[in-house]
Protein backbone atom coordinates (compact mmCIF):
# COMPACT_ATOMS: atom_id res chain seq x y z
CA UNK A 1 0.00 0.00 0.00
CA UNK A 2 0.64 3.59 -0.58
CA UNK A 3 1.97 5.90 2.08
CA UNK A 4 -1.07 8.13 1.55
CA UNK A 5 -3.26 4.12 1.98
CA UNK A 6 -1.26 3.59 5.21
CA UNK A 7 -2.25 7.53 6.47
CA UNK A 8 -5.77 6.73 5.32
CA UNK A 9 -5.67 3.20 7.28
CA UNK A 10 -4.44 5.09 10.54
CA UNK A 11 -6.95 7.75 10.57
CA UNK A 12 -10.23 5.68 10.29
CA UNK A 13 -8.65 3.25 12.82
CA UNK A 14 -8.44 6.28 15.35
CA UNK A 15 -12.15 7.46 14.52
CA UNK A 16 -13.34 3.89 14.75
CA UNK A 17 -11.95 3.38 18.19
CA UNK A 18 -13.55 6.54 19.19
CA UNK A 19 -16.53 5.79 18.29
CA UNK A 20 -16.00 1.95 19.83
CA UNK A 21 -15.12 3.67 22.90
CA UNK A 22 -17.66 6.42 23.25
CA UNK A 23 -14.61 8.58 24.29
CA UNK A 24 -15.93 11.14 22.30
CA UNK A 25 -19.40 11.39 20.67
CA UNK A 26 -19.32 8.50 17.66
CA UNK A 27 -21.00 12.29 15.34
CA UNK A 28 -18.25 13.68 16.29
CA UNK A 29 -15.64 10.81 15.16
CA UNK A 30 -17.22 10.49 11.97
CA UNK A 31 -17.55 14.14 11.46
CA UNK A 32 -14.10 14.34 12.33
CA UNK A 33 -12.46 11.41 10.29
CA UNK A 34 -13.80 12.43 7.36
CA UNK A 35 -13.03 15.81 7.49
CA UNK A 36 -9.40 15.00 8.08
CA UNK A 37 -9.77 12.25 5.26
CA UNK A 38 -10.51 15.42 3.19
CA UNK A 39 -8.34 17.24 4.27
CA UNK A 40 -5.22 14.36 3.57
CA UNK A 41 -6.52 14.41 0.12
CA UNK A 42 -7.26 11.06 1.08
CA UNK A 43 -11.15 11.39 -0.61
CA UNK A 44 -12.56 14.52 -2.54
CA UNK A 45 -15.37 16.62 -2.95
CA UNK A 46 -16.38 14.86 -6.33
CA UNK A 47 -16.20 11.25 -4.60
CA UNK A 48 -17.39 12.21 -1.01
CA UNK A 49 -20.66 13.56 -2.35
CA UNK A 50 -21.76 12.58 -5.58
CA UNK A 51 -19.53 8.54 -6.59
CA UNK A 52 -21.66 5.76 -5.94
CA UNK A 53 -18.84 3.69 -5.67
CA UNK A 54 -17.14 6.12 -2.74
CA UNK A 55 -19.26 8.81 -1.52
CA UNK A 56 -22.11 9.28 0.71
CA UNK A 57 -24.89 6.73 -0.08
CA UNK A 58 -27.73 8.94 0.05
CA UNK A 59 -30.14 5.80 -0.71
CA UNK A 60 -29.63 4.74 2.90
CA UNK A 61 -29.85 8.40 4.15
CA UNK A 62 -33.07 9.34 2.40
CA UNK A 63 -34.49 5.99 3.13
CA UNK A 64 -34.37 6.55 6.82
CA UNK A 65 -35.37 9.95 6.86
CA UNK A 66 -38.83 8.98 5.17
CA UNK A 67 -39.05 6.19 7.69
CA UNK A 68 -38.50 8.29 10.89
CA UNK A 69 -40.57 10.90 9.96
CA UNK A 70 -43.13 7.59 9.12
CA UNK A 71 -42.61 6.37 12.36
CA UNK A 72 -42.97 9.91 13.91
CA UNK A 73 -46.36 10.73 12.45
CA UNK A 74 -47.74 6.93 14.09
CA UNK A 75 -45.93 7.38 17.28
CA UNK A 76 -48.48 10.52 17.76
CA UNK A 77 -51.80 8.01 17.67
CA UNK A 78 -50.79 6.06 20.87
CA UNK A 79 -50.61 2.89 18.87
CA UNK A 80 -47.51 1.59 20.26
CA UNK A 81 -48.93 1.71 23.75
CA UNK A 82 -52.22 -0.04 22.54
CA UNK A 83 -50.02 -2.83 21.41
CA UNK A 84 -48.43 -3.13 25.02
CA UNK A 85 -51.05 -3.32 26.81
CA UNK A 86 -53.22 -5.27 24.50
CA UNK A 87 -50.12 -7.75 25.10
CA UNK A 88 -50.48 -7.40 28.59
CA UNK A 89 -53.71 -7.94 28.31
CA UNK A 90 -53.49 -11.03 26.43
CA UNK A 91 -51.29 -12.49 28.80
CA UNK A 92 -53.66 -12.18 31.59
CA UNK A 93 -50.66 -10.55 34.00
CA UNK A 94 -48.30 -14.29 33.31
CA UNK A 95 -44.88 -12.93 33.01
CA UNK A 96 -43.70 -15.41 30.37
CA UNK A 97 -46.61 -15.02 28.16
CA UNK A 98 -45.71 -10.93 28.53
CA UNK A 99 -42.48 -11.61 27.09
CA UNK A 100 -43.32 -13.74 24.68
CA UNK A 101 -45.92 -11.40 23.27
CA UNK A 102 -43.28 -8.67 23.59
CA UNK A 103 -40.79 -10.37 21.79
CA UNK A 104 -43.08 -10.69 19.02
CA UNK A 105 -44.47 -7.68 18.64
CA UNK A 106 -41.17 -6.15 18.68
CA UNK A 107 -39.48 -8.38 16.28
CA UNK A 108 -42.36 -8.22 14.01
CA UNK A 109 -42.13 -4.46 14.54
CA UNK A 110 -38.52 -3.92 13.49
CA UNK A 111 -39.06 -6.23 10.49
CA UNK A 112 -41.28 -3.50 8.93
CA UNK A 113 -39.86 -0.23 11.51
CA UNK A 114 -36.14 -0.18 12.22
CA UNK A 115 -34.98 -1.65 15.58
CA UNK A 116 -33.96 1.49 17.29
CA UNK A 117 -37.32 3.40 16.64
CA UNK A 118 -39.40 0.34 17.65
CA UNK A 119 -37.39 -0.22 21.32
CA UNK A 120 -37.86 3.77 21.97
CA UNK A 121 -41.83 3.29 21.21
CA UNK A 122 -42.01 0.26 22.99
CA UNK A 123 -39.51 0.10 25.72
CA UNK A 124 -41.38 3.29 27.53
CA UNK A 125 -44.37 1.34 27.81
CA UNK A 126 -42.62 -1.53 29.31
CA UNK A 127 -42.00 -0.14 32.57
CA UNK A 128 -45.81 1.04 33.08
CA UNK A 129 -46.52 -2.86 32.59
CA UNK A 130 -43.56 -4.01 34.72
CA UNK A 131 -44.47 -1.90 37.32
CA UNK A 132 -48.28 -2.47 37.43
CA UNK A 133 -47.10 -6.36 37.72
CA UNK A 134 -44.41 -5.82 40.07
CA UNK A 135 -41.86 -7.45 37.76
CA UNK A 136 -38.16 -6.50 37.26
CA UNK A 137 -38.14 -4.50 34.12
CA UNK A 138 -34.38 -5.13 32.96
CA UNK A 139 -34.74 -9.41 31.76
CA UNK A 140 -38.05 -7.38 29.68
CA UNK A 141 -35.84 -4.55 28.01
CA UNK A 142 -33.13 -6.77 27.15
CA UNK A 143 -35.35 -9.43 25.78
CA UNK A 144 -36.84 -6.75 23.54
CA UNK A 145 -33.77 -5.40 22.51
CA UNK A 146 -32.39 -8.59 21.33
CA UNK A 147 -35.63 -9.52 19.70
CA UNK A 148 -35.81 -6.00 17.34
CA UNK A 149 -31.97 -7.41 16.66
CA UNK A 150 -33.33 -10.67 15.34
CA UNK A 151 -36.98 -9.32 13.91
CA UNK A 152 -34.63 -6.42 12.09
CA UNK A 153 -32.88 -8.95 10.27
CA UNK A 154 -35.65 -10.08 8.02
CA UNK A 155 -35.77 -7.01 5.82
CA UNK A 156 -34.30 -4.32 4.25
CA UNK A 157 -35.60 -1.67 6.18
CA UNK A 158 -35.49 -3.42 9.79
CA UNK A 159 -31.98 -2.93 10.55
CA UNK A 160 -30.10 -0.16 9.55
CA UNK A 161 -26.85 -2.52 8.26
CA UNK A 162 -29.44 -4.40 6.13
CA UNK A 163 -29.67 -0.77 4.12
CA UNK A 164 -26.12 -0.45 3.28
CA UNK A 165 -25.71 -3.97 2.57
CA UNK A 166 -28.79 -3.42 0.21
CA UNK A 167 -27.56 -0.20 -1.15
CA UNK A 168 -23.99 -1.96 -1.89
CA UNK A 169 -24.96 -5.53 -3.06
CA UNK A 170 -27.84 -3.90 -5.50
CA UNK A 171 -30.34 -6.24 -3.31
CA UNK A 172 -33.97 -5.48 -2.86
CA UNK A 173 -36.55 -5.49 -0.19
CA UNK A 174 -38.37 -8.81 -1.32
CA UNK A 175 -34.43 -10.26 -1.47
CA UNK A 176 -34.23 -9.79 1.64
CA UNK A 177 -37.72 -10.70 2.83
CA UNK A 178 -37.31 -14.10 0.69
CA UNK A 179 -33.90 -15.16 2.21
CA UNK A 180 -33.98 -14.14 5.49
CA UNK A 181 -37.26 -14.07 6.69
CA UNK A 182 -37.40 -17.97 6.98
CA UNK A 183 -34.56 -17.94 9.38
CA UNK A 184 -35.44 -14.91 11.67
CA UNK A 185 -39.38 -17.15 11.97
CA UNK A 186 -36.62 -19.92 13.45
CA UNK A 187 -34.75 -17.32 15.17
CA UNK A 188 -37.54 -15.98 16.81
CA UNK A 189 -38.73 -19.24 18.34
CA UNK A 190 -35.27 -20.32 19.86
CA UNK A 191 -34.87 -16.76 21.22
CA UNK A 192 -38.20 -17.72 23.24
CA UNK A 193 -36.78 -20.49 24.35
CA UNK A 194 -33.51 -19.31 25.73
CA UNK A 195 -35.83 -16.57 27.42
CA UNK A 196 -37.52 -19.27 29.17
CA UNK A 197 -34.49 -20.49 30.72
CA UNK A 198 -32.24 -17.41 30.89
CA UNK A 199 -34.92 -15.00 32.61
CA UNK A 200 -36.47 -17.87 34.90
CA UNK A 201 -36.22 -15.83 38.15
CA UNK A 202 -37.96 -13.02 36.69
CA UNK A 203 -40.91 -14.97 35.75
CA UNK A 204 -42.82 -14.72 39.15
CA UNK A 205 -46.99 -14.05 38.99
CA UNK A 206 -48.70 -11.79 41.74
CA UNK A 207 -52.63 -12.40 40.75
CA UNK A 208 -53.54 -9.31 42.47
CA UNK A 209 -51.62 -7.18 40.15
CA UNK A 210 -52.67 -9.12 36.65
CA UNK A 211 -56.51 -8.01 37.86
CA UNK A 212 -55.25 -4.81 37.86
CA UNK A 213 -53.47 -4.70 34.47
CA UNK A 214 -56.86 -7.06 33.40
CA UNK A 215 -58.48 -3.63 34.15
CA UNK A 216 -56.81 -1.41 31.89
CA UNK A 217 -58.38 -0.28 28.79
CA UNK A 218 -55.93 -0.01 25.65
CA UNK A 219 -58.51 1.79 23.45
CA UNK A 220 -58.12 4.71 25.54
CA UNK A 221 -54.13 4.67 24.70
CA UNK A 222 -55.35 5.47 21.15
CA UNK A 223 -55.16 9.59 20.84
CA UNK A 224 -56.23 9.85 17.37
CA UNK A 225 -57.90 7.71 15.56
CA UNK A 226 -58.66 9.42 11.89
CA UNK A 227 -54.73 9.94 11.96
CA UNK A 228 -54.11 6.04 13.24
CA UNK A 229 -55.81 5.14 10.02
CA UNK A 230 -54.02 7.82 7.62
CA UNK A 231 -50.81 6.38 9.11
CA UNK A 232 -51.35 3.27 8.77
CA UNK A 233 -53.06 3.51 5.28
CA UNK A 234 -49.60 4.95 4.14
CA UNK A 235 -47.26 2.47 5.89
CA UNK A 236 -49.32 0.03 4.22
CA UNK A 237 -48.84 1.51 0.67
CA UNK A 238 -44.92 2.10 1.45
CA UNK A 239 -44.34 -1.70 2.41
CA UNK A 240 -46.28 -2.81 -0.91
CA UNK A 241 -44.25 -0.34 -3.03
CA UNK A 242 -41.19 -1.75 -1.10
CA UNK A 243 -42.36 -5.58 -2.22
CA UNK A 244 -43.60 -4.28 -5.71
CA UNK A 245 -39.97 -2.41 -6.65
CA UNK A 246 -39.14 -5.13 -9.52
CA UNK A 247 -42.84 -4.07 -10.73
CA UNK A 248 -42.55 -0.32 -9.92
CA UNK A 249 -38.81 0.41 -10.27
CA UNK A 250 -38.96 2.79 -7.34
CA UNK A 251 -35.97 2.78 -5.23
CA UNK A 252 -36.82 2.36 -1.18
CA UNK A 253 -35.35 5.81 -0.66
CA UNK A 254 -38.30 7.09 -3.33
CA UNK A 255 -41.08 5.22 -1.80
CA UNK A 256 -40.11 6.26 1.88
CA UNK A 257 -40.19 10.41 1.08
CA UNK A 258 -43.00 9.96 -1.24
CA UNK A 259 -44.67 8.18 2.08
CA UNK A 260 -43.33 10.82 4.47
CA UNK A 261 -44.35 13.81 2.17
CA UNK A 262 -48.21 12.26 1.42
CA UNK A 263 -48.38 11.57 5.35
CA UNK A 264 -47.64 14.77 6.25
CA UNK A 265 -49.55 16.97 3.34
CA UNK A 266 -52.77 14.79 3.95
CA UNK A 267 -52.76 14.99 7.88
CA UNK A 268 -53.25 17.84 10.72
CA UNK A 269 -49.57 16.86 11.85
CA UNK A 270 -47.21 19.95 11.63
CA UNK A 271 -43.80 20.21 9.39
CA UNK A 272 -42.32 20.48 12.46
CA UNK A 273 -43.66 18.33 14.28
CA UNK A 274 -42.85 15.55 11.86
CA UNK A 275 -39.85 16.78 11.76
CA UNK A 276 -38.44 16.94 15.28
CA UNK A 277 -39.02 12.86 15.66
CA UNK A 278 -35.84 12.90 12.90
CA UNK A 279 -32.71 11.38 14.43
CA UNK A 280 -30.87 14.08 13.00
CA UNK A 281 -27.68 12.90 14.25
CA UNK A 282 -27.87 9.30 13.69
CA UNK A 283 -28.08 10.87 9.75
CA UNK A 284 -25.27 12.65 10.30
CA UNK A 285 -23.26 9.92 11.48
CA UNK A 286 -24.01 7.90 8.34
CA UNK A 287 -22.80 10.78 6.06
CA UNK A 288 -19.30 11.08 7.73
CA UNK A 289 -19.05 6.80 8.15
CA UNK A 290 -19.85 6.90 4.41
CA UNK A 291 -16.73 9.82 3.80
CA UNK A 292 -13.73 7.80 5.46
CA UNK A 293 -15.28 4.19 4.20
CA UNK A 294 -15.10 5.78 0.56
CA UNK A 295 -11.33 7.23 1.59
CA UNK A 296 -10.49 3.65 2.14
CA UNK A 297 -11.96 2.53 -1.26
CA UNK A 298 -10.05 5.31 -2.89
CA UNK A 299 -6.90 4.90 -1.31
CA UNK A 300 -6.90 1.17 -2.41
CA UNK A 301 -6.87 0.06 1.20
CA UNK A 302 -10.14 -1.71 0.99
CA UNK A 303 -9.02 -3.67 -1.88
CA UNK A 304 -5.59 -4.91 -0.44
CA UNK A 305 -8.05 -6.30 2.62
CA UNK A 306 -10.58 -8.15 -0.35
CA UNK A 307 -7.71 -9.50 -1.89
CA UNK A 308 -5.65 -11.19 1.43
CA UNK A 309 -9.27 -12.24 2.78
CA UNK A 310 -9.44 -14.24 -0.67
CA UNK A 311 -5.69 -15.49 -0.17
CA UNK A 312 -6.78 -17.21 3.10
CA UNK A 313 -10.24 -18.65 1.97
CA UNK A 314 -8.39 -19.57 -1.07
CA UNK A 315 -11.87 -18.36 -2.94
CA UNK A 316 -13.60 -21.33 -1.44
CA UNK A 317 -17.33 -20.30 -1.34
CA UNK A 318 -18.13 -22.53 1.69
CA UNK A 319 -15.00 -21.19 4.11
CA UNK A 320 -15.65 -17.41 2.72
CA UNK A 321 -19.05 -17.73 3.85
CA UNK A 322 -18.21 -18.74 7.22
CA UNK A 323 -15.52 -16.81 8.08
CA UNK A 324 -17.43 -14.35 7.03
CA UNK A 325 -20.58 -15.40 9.37
CA UNK A 326 -19.00 -15.88 12.65
CA UNK A 327 -16.39 -13.21 11.87
CA UNK A 328 -19.12 -10.45 11.49
CA UNK A 329 -21.08 -12.02 14.90
CA UNK A 330 -17.69 -11.45 16.63
CA UNK A 331 -16.84 -8.16 15.46
CA UNK A 332 -20.23 -7.06 15.57
CA UNK A 333 -19.70 -7.86 19.60
CA UNK A 334 -17.08 -5.30 20.29
CA UNK A 335 -17.79 -2.62 17.92
CA UNK A 336 -21.40 -0.76 16.53
CA UNK A 337 -22.53 -3.05 13.59
CA UNK A 338 -23.32 0.03 11.63
CA UNK A 339 -19.33 1.14 11.34
CA UNK A 340 -18.72 -2.38 10.90
CA UNK A 341 -21.26 -3.15 8.14
CA UNK A 342 -20.14 -0.03 6.14
CA UNK A 343 -16.89 -1.24 6.14
CA UNK A 344 -17.07 -4.37 5.01
CA UNK A 345 -19.66 -3.85 2.35
CA UNK A 346 -17.35 -2.89 -0.29
CA UNK A 347 -14.81 -6.04 0.98
CA UNK A 348 -17.74 -8.13 0.33
CA UNK A 349 -18.73 -6.83 -2.81
CA UNK A 350 -14.94 -7.58 -4.32
CA UNK A 351 -15.08 -11.25 -2.01
CA UNK A 352 -19.05 -11.38 -4.38
CA UNK A 353 -17.22 -10.81 -7.21
CA UNK A 354 -14.12 -13.07 -6.42
CA UNK A 355 -16.01 -15.91 -6.27
CA UNK A 356 -18.35 -16.17 -9.28
CA UNK A 357 -20.26 -12.73 -8.52
CA UNK A 358 -24.04 -12.97 -9.07
CA UNK A 359 -25.38 -16.27 -8.18
CA UNK A 360 -24.38 -18.55 -5.29
CA UNK A 361 -21.89 -16.24 -4.06
CA UNK A 362 -24.60 -13.48 -3.41
CA UNK A 363 -24.99 -15.76 -0.19
CA UNK A 364 -21.87 -13.55 1.01
CA UNK A 365 -24.06 -10.93 1.22
CA UNK A 366 -26.59 -12.78 4.01
CA UNK A 367 -23.66 -13.82 5.85
CA UNK A 368 -22.65 -10.39 6.24
CA UNK A 369 -26.10 -9.55 7.15
CA UNK A 370 -27.13 -12.27 10.01
CA UNK A 371 -23.38 -12.02 11.18
CA UNK A 372 -23.88 -8.43 11.88
CA UNK A 373 -27.24 -8.01 13.06
CA UNK A 374 -27.24 -11.03 15.55
CA UNK A 375 -23.09 -10.46 16.84
CA UNK A 376 -24.71 -7.14 17.82
CA UNK A 377 -27.01 -9.02 20.64
CA UNK A 378 -23.54 -9.81 21.94
CA UNK A 379 -22.76 -7.06 24.50
CA UNK A 380 -24.39 -4.06 25.47
CA UNK A 381 -22.47 -1.47 22.46
CA UNK A 382 -22.96 -4.13 19.69
CA UNK A 383 -25.81 -2.48 18.48
CA UNK A 384 -27.65 0.80 18.40
CA UNK A 385 -30.73 -0.72 19.59
CA UNK A 386 -28.74 -1.82 22.76
CA UNK A 387 -27.41 1.54 23.81
CA UNK A 388 -31.15 3.24 23.29
CA UNK A 389 -32.33 0.52 25.55
CA UNK A 390 -29.90 1.42 28.03
CA UNK A 391 -30.32 4.63 28.07
CA UNK A 392 -33.98 4.50 28.67
CA UNK A 393 -33.31 2.32 31.63
CA UNK A 394 -30.42 4.58 32.90
CA UNK A 395 -33.24 7.69 32.04
CA UNK A 396 -35.51 5.68 34.63
CA UNK A 397 -33.50 4.80 37.30
CA UNK A 398 -33.20 1.17 36.40
CA UNK A 399 -29.42 1.32 35.12
CA UNK A 400 -28.75 -2.02 33.37
CA UNK A 401 -24.83 -2.53 33.78
CA UNK A 402 -22.94 -3.26 30.56
CA UNK A 403 -22.42 -6.77 31.83
CA UNK A 404 -25.93 -7.74 32.69
CA UNK A 405 -26.23 -7.49 29.69
CA UNK A 406 -23.47 -9.23 28.23
CA UNK A 407 -24.08 -11.66 29.53
CA UNK A 408 -27.11 -12.76 28.51
CA UNK A 409 -25.82 -11.43 25.00
CA UNK A 410 -23.08 -13.83 24.63
CA UNK A 411 -25.61 -17.15 25.26
CA UNK A 412 -28.23 -15.31 22.86
CA UNK A 413 -25.48 -14.63 19.88
CA UNK A 414 -23.49 -17.95 20.14
CA UNK A 415 -27.44 -19.90 19.78
CA UNK A 416 -28.43 -18.20 17.25
CA UNK A 417 -25.29 -17.75 15.19
CA UNK A 418 -24.88 -21.72 15.35
CA UNK A 419 -28.69 -22.55 14.28
CA UNK A 420 -27.90 -20.34 11.52
CA UNK A 421 -25.42 -22.53 10.27
CA UNK A 422 -27.21 -25.70 9.02
CA UNK A 423 -29.57 -22.97 7.26
CA UNK A 424 -27.22 -21.48 5.09
CA UNK A 425 -25.69 -25.22 4.44
CA UNK A 426 -28.84 -26.36 3.56
CA UNK A 427 -30.12 -23.70 1.16
CA UNK A 428 -26.88 -22.34 -0.18
CA UNK A 429 -23.32 -24.14 0.51
CA UNK A 430 -24.53 -27.62 -0.25
CA UNK A 431 -25.53 -27.08 -3.69
CA UNK A 432 -22.33 -24.94 -4.52
CA UNK A 433 -19.78 -27.33 -4.43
Amino acid sequence: MTFLAWITLVVFLCSYALIATERVHRVAAALGGAGVMLLIHATGAEAAFFSEDTGIDWNVILLLLGMMIIVGVLKETGVFEFLAIWAAKRARGRPFRLMVLLIIITASASALLDNVTTVLLIAPVTFLVCERLALPVAPYLIAEAMASNIGGTATLVGDPPNIIIASRGGLSFNDFLSNLAPLVVVLVVIFIGLCRFLFRKAFVYHPERAAEIMALNEREAIRDRPLLWQSLGVLVLVMAAFVLHPVLHYEPSVVALLGAGVLVAATKVTTEQAIAEVEWPTLVFFAGLFVMVGALVETGVIGEVSDRVVDVTGGDLQLTTMVLLWGSAGISAIVDNIPYVATMSPIVADLVNATGGDGPAQVLWWALAVGADLGGNATAVGAAANVVVLGIAAWNRTPISFWEFTRYGLVVTFVTVLASVPYFWVRYLATAT
